[in-house]
């Protein structure tokens, strides 16, 4: 896989928080922004919205012009509530 370096600003505190982190263990400033990251990531992905959403994807121009189509032509009626139920994940 491909490395490529990347710029982002973070507060004078956290940089100097992490240089101290990184002598004190003998690693370099990128290892512990990389795990760090890598971590971070890793978590979101567990949540319940990531791991519903993550294999949606986008409807095209025409597809989405269907579906607001179809959604011009519902009758108050058909927007009304029927019924609802609740779930707990």
């Amino acid at each position: 896989m491909a490395t490529k370096a990347v710029n982002f600003k973070m507060d004078e505190s956290e940089i100097l928080d992490i240089k101290h982190v990184a002598s004190v263990f003998n690693l370099t400033m990128t290892d512990i922004i990389k795990q760090g990251i890598k971590e971070y990531v890793n978590k979101l992905k567990q949540d319940p919205f990531y791991r519903l959403t993550s294999n949606v994807q986008d409807a095209s121009t025409e597809e989405s012009e269907e579906i607001l189509k179809n959604i011009g032509e519902l009758s108050d009626d058909d927007l009304t509530i029927s019924s609802s139920k609740r779930f707990t994940v």
